[in-house]
């Protein structure tokens, strides 16, 4: 096992720091969505327009905007300070042209077909952290950790194999526009008139913050988006001896990252993020928010009315290209897992099982379905039993007490 050097132990633990603070001061529930274009700012607000953001944000309501060409030549003054001072934390994982190492994951996709992708194993190089491989091949935190259980998320030690679990189960509900799952915290892009899926990591709404579910649609793109945090969360700040100013500018400081994508929920949107190594994690006020390569190739794509799915589907169940029924089930979240007891997961699970098979006859093993169901690790298993056709006895599958044991095999 390699050990840290006095330096890499400085940047651990900034960036331990990093991530809670974005963790508590990132933007989210009850955001006041309110678009502001160019030169059409005025260069102050008005005595009544500040009483009234007062009292907007008194009741925990903030606002993101476009930046004005005063408040982008402030924070390049700023950024090219801060550049002056040390790297920035995206430098250490962008090669030597300046661009980010990492993984588009996109998939053709068939119909009836709902196992894509396929999981890999790498080794880890010298000096790097499961948190800097998760980046690099397109997983989450959570995604990372689960695959790999028995190896340190920082100290993994150069040449330990660390599974890549690049291989995905597409959620149970029509293929169009942006699908989240919040139980994986993974985002799925279908684009129009292509057979192809693409899929990013996410994080969300932490406990007593959480994401929405719903349909709705993209309202706005914002590039380089201005924070005016809610008076909440400045004395969140406050109580954390942080100065949280009243707006916040595009740059390296904006935890809105460099692109903002506006959903018709009121106060909820997708964004970026200027700490990239919490994606994948329960860690926002309500928003979801992406890597800044994945949310820049994303904001290319998409445009005004893209469709988006907010779901929370933890079991989930369908078809490999060979005619083969596998399973994947994560976490619940722990609003759910507070109220829900190993009985009520299997039904879950079962019921996912169910909606997979429709009319089809075809053998399930019962007992992998409740391992799966008891362990909620990510993994993708096998759930079909060879010899011959037969309907699942849902019945027979929710009381059965016995519990297998997953050996996990690849799909097929």
């Amino acid at each position: 096992m390699m050990s840290l050097t006095a330096t890499e132990l400085a940047w651990r633990d900034r960036l331990l720091e990093s991530a809670s603070r974005v963790a508590r001061l990132a933007c989210g529930c009850g955001i006041l969505v309110m678009l502001v274009c160019g030169d059409a700012f005025p260069e102050a607000l008005a005595s009544s327009e500040e009483q009234e953001r007062e009292q907007e944000q008194e009741q925990g309501i903030g606002e993101v905007g476009a930046a004005t060409e005063e408040e982008s030549a402030d924070d390049e003054r700023d950024e090219d300070q801060e550049q002056a001072e040390e790297p920035a934390y995206s430098d250490l994982l962008k090669g030597e042209n300046g661009e980010w190492q990492r993984e588009i994951l996109r998939f053709e996709i068939e119909d009836g077909v709902d196992v894509v992708g396929a999981s890999k194993t790498v080794e880890v190089g010298e000096d790097e952290t499961l948190l800097d491989i998760a980046m690099r091949y397109a997983v989450g935190y959570e995604e990372i950790r689960l695959a790999n259980p028995d190896i340190d998320i920082w100290l993994p030690g150069e040449g330990t194999k660390v599974v890549i679990p690049s291989q995905f189960l597409l959620p149970d509900v029509e293929r169009e526009g942006i699908v989240i799952n919040l139980a994986e915290m993974r985002l799925y892009y279908f684009p129009p008139g292509e057979d192809v899926v693409e899929t990013f990591p996410v994080s969300i709404g932490r406990l007593d913050w959480s994401t929405p579910l719903g349909e709705t649609e993209i309202t706005e793109l914002i590039e380089d988006p201005v924070w005016y945090p809610p008076r909440s969360i400045r004395e969140q700040a406050a109580e954390q001896g942080e100065d949280m100013p009243r707006l916040v500018p595009p740059g390296p400081d904006n935890p809105l990252g460099e692109h903002a994508i506006l959903l018709d929920i009121p106060g909820y949107l997708l964004h970026g993020t200027n700490r990239p190594w919490g994606i994948g994690m329960r860690a926002t006020h309500g928003c979801i928010r992406l890597h800044p390569f994945d949310i820049d190739h994303l904001f290319g794509q998409i445009e005004r009315g893209t469709r988006v799915k907010i779901i929370n589907q933890p079991f989930k169940a369908g078809w490999s290209a060979n005619g083969q029924l596998y399973m994947q089930a994560f976490p619940l979240i722990e609003e759910e897992e507070q109220q829900l007891d190993r009985q009520d997961k299997i039904a879950m699970a079962a019921d996912a099982v169910a909606r997979a098979l429709g009319e089809r006859r075809h053998r399930v093993r019962g007992e992998l379905v409740r391992a799966v169901a008891a362990e909620q690790n990510g993994n993708l298993i096998k759930i079909s039993r060879s010899g011959g056709d037969s309907p699942l006895n849902l019945e027979e599958l929710t009381n059965h007490s016995r519990v297998g044991h997953i050996k996990k095999m690849p799909a097929r």
